[in-house]
């Protein structure tokens, strides 16, 4: 490196000033433009703060001669009230998520269905570093930077061009002697690109937070983005943000590389690892490689920006919503992620051991959403300090049981809750003991487990909710591995909680998490024989939704009330009496109903002969009733059920998605009605 001297400026006049001020400026440009673009600087960084030093000293004593771009007005500002708002001259898109290869595949697919395979393939990929910084967008008129914008909505952003002007990396001017300077000074250009902190400034941010007792920032990203937003310059100045560019707006270019070519030339930083590949195989490998060093870089990424490299096909390919067609983030599945511990329950494993779990504020996490992560035994917790509303680091790395690594005590707001292990089992109520060299807390019921286990399968039955999939061995693992403790646990699971565990992949963990969803809307008479009420059958389950109609009338309901129904005798309403009476039971109900479960309410027949004579086809997905229940109401107001649409049949009652069997109605004239239609036949609307 050479050493510049800084010239003695009490013995230049006027116009030697003028001409040093001007020289000085162009200087301190090309080695800001060789210190970040080229990552080749000329001088050491002392010197380079001595001639910004002089130039800042030169201008103080000669106002005459200021220069809104001079690179000393990248020291901050005066403070600001408020950030303006700046429409966009063009929309700042978001982009479209891919996390594996079938995924991006299918992004492939597609835009082949709109262009053609040859036109992809003679264009090509330009992959790009995904930055997990803030987007901004930056405008130049003249060669001079007119406004810095955050993404906003899109369509408009936040000027926030006085804390854009601190970032060392981002030039006030567009470099002259590039080859491109003359046209784009002669253009509005536009620069899209992201800012980021760097890992080694995060920690120092986060390190000087610390000691001053103030929150700490969570990530890199969020650093940056609250940087950004400061109403005071000098805060962001403080923060060491860096750029780097991805985008060019406002001068011709054939390709995406171009634009990338063309940026790093007028003097902005371009990430060096960004590449052209000639297919998807290529894009595929470069995306692994990448992933391999992404721990050791200075700089937190998630992923690469897949783009077409063609302008021309880039655009013809269009958008959808707020994204573009011709680009997509394929991302690596992160396999640490923070979140909120919003509970920590004890769960009963198969051996009577408790095993506190963590209900998470659900969180994406190796690719998939959880909920729930297992906190081992009360040393644990104690061993990593958390309570209950603590912000945690969790893990999931290949099939492997999600689980809290740390919390971060500097986080904490007050509020947070320590954990204690129940004296008693949630189970059966049975005592808790822990022997005395044992890390463990059993239930003293040996037969506890088996009871909850036998409540869970006779709840998830053909005859009550249905689900497919969720067998007596598959209910083991569940309570074993704490991922539930009853019933109403089911309808809280995401795919991530159960793929690791065994003979469960990505795809029978989603089809279970379907089968549950699918299982949330229920008749009345079958969400009461779910619930396991002793004396309750499938027969009384059924008086009982006929005489009541909604489940809010049923939970009311007395014993008194209960014992003067028809069809049900006093010990039978003894027990449903006592089974409504328990705050446990009234608890649990009001859980299956906070997680979605939706209780349909029953359609009692008042003239059994309403629809004497008639031959009901039921098709499609109705509004309120399940088929099942419309075929036994048809059959209760005296009508009949068919499974073919033919000229004998009177009505088609007919639901969405209906297919063939509505299109071989309006064929031969049978007439279609809808669930409402058909109500009002009977009476009840």
């Amino acid at each position: 490196m050479t050493t510049v001297l800084k010239l003695n400026f009490r013995t230049m006049n006027k116009e030697e000033t003028k001409e040093r001020i001007a020289k000085l400026r162009k200087y301190v440009n090309e080695m800001r433009y060789r210190y970040h673009v080229l990552n080749d600087p000329k001088v050491t960084d002392k010197d380079y703060e001595a001639l910004m030093d002089e130039l800042v000293h030169l201008e103080r004593q000669f106002p005459e001669f200021f220069d809104p771009n001079s690179p000393s007005q990248k020291v901050a500002g005066e403070p600001l009230k408020e950030f303006k708002k700046v429409p966009h001259d063009y929309p700042m898109f978001s982009l479209n998520d891919a996390f594996n290869e079938a995924e991006l595949r299918a992004w492939n697919e597609r835009n082949i269905r709109l262009v053609n395979t040859g036109a992809l393939e003679e264009s090509g990929y330009y992959c790009e570093i995904k930055m997990d910084g803030l987007a901004v967008s930056l405008i130049y008129e003249g060669g001079a930077l007119l406004y810095g914008l955050t993404r906003g909505n899109g369509q408009v952003g936040e000027d926030i061009t006085n804390n854009i002007k601190t970032i060392g990396s981002i030039p006030l001017l567009l470099r002259e002697d590039s080859k491109y300077y003359k046209e784009a000074r002669s253009r509005r250009v536009i620069v899209r690109g992201e800012v980021y902190m760097p890992i080694k400034s995060f920690e120092a941010l986060n390190k000087d937070r610390r000691i001053r007792n103030e929150e700490l920032f969570a990530n890199p990203r969020n650093a940056a983005a609250g940087s950004l937003r400061q109403l005071d310059p000098k805060i962001a100045a403080s923060r060491n943000l860096d750029f780097v560019a991805y985008g060019l707006i406002g001068l011709e270019a054939e390709t995406h590389e171009d634009e990338h070519i063309i940026a790093k030339d007028l003097g902005f930083p371009t990430n060096p690892y960004n590449l052209f590949c000639r297919n998807l195989d290529e894009v595929v490998s470069s995306w692994h490689e990448w992933e391999k060093i992404r721990m050791g870089l200075p700089y937190q990424i998630d992923g690469m920006v897949v783009i077409v490299n063609d302008e021309k096909l880039f655009s013809r390919l269009g958008s959808v919503g707020k994204s573009p067609r011709g680009a997509i983030a394929f991302k690596w599945p992160a396999e640490e992620v923070t979140t909120i511990v919003e509970d920590i329950q004890a769960q009963v494993g198969r051996t009577g051991v408790l095993t506190p779990v963590a209900h998470l504020r659900a969180v994406e996490v190796a690719g998939s959403t959880v909920s729930r992560a297992t906190l081992h035994n009360a040393d644990e917790i104690e061993k990593k300090d958390i309570l209950i509303g603590d912000t945690v680091v969790i893990r999931k790395a290949g099939d492997v049981i999600p689980e809290v690594v740390k919390s971060i005590p500097e986080l904490r707001t007050g509020k947070e809750k320590h954990f204690k292990m129940p004296d008693e089992c949630p189970v059966c109520g049975g005592k808790v003991v822990r022997k005395e060299g044992e890390s463990a807390h059993r239930c003293a019921n040996k037969n506890c487990f088996a009871i909850e286990k036998l409540r869970i399968e006779h709840f998830v039955s053909r005859a009550a909710f249905d689900i497919d999939g969720l067998g007596p061995k598959i209910i083991d693992r569940l309570i074993d591995e704490g991922l539930i403790k009853d019933a109403s646990d089911l309808f809280d699971l995401k795919a991530g909680d159960i793929e690791p565990l065994e003979r469960f992949a990505e795809k029978s963990a989603s089809n279970l998490i379907d089968a549950i969803e699918g299982a949330k809307r229920i008749g009345l008479d079958r969400f009461i024989y779910a619930l396991g009420i002793p004396l309750v059958g499938l027969e009384t389950a059924a008086d009982l939704a006929k005489q009541f109609c909604t489940l809010e009338k049923f939970l009311k309901a007395s014993r008194e009330e209960l014992g003067r129904l028809y069809g049900i005798g006093q010990k039978v309403a003894d027990s449903i009496g006592q089974y409504l009476e328990s705050d446990k039971n009234q608890v649990f109900i009001k859980e299956l109903i906070k997680h979605g479960v939706k209780v349909k309410n029953y359609h009692s027949p008042v003239r059994a002969d309403k629809l004497k004579g008639k031959t009901f086809v039921v098709t499609g997905v109705l509004p309120t009733m399940t088929r099942e229940e419309a075929h036994k109401t048809i059959i209760q107001y005296g009508g009949n059920v068919s499974a073919a649409v033919s000229t004998k049949t009177d009505y088609v009652l007919v639901g969405e998605e209906a297919g063939s069997k509505l299109e071989r109605a309006k064929k031969l004239g049978v007439s279609t009605i809808t669930e409402r239609d058909f109500l009002k036949l009977i009476g009840i609307v």
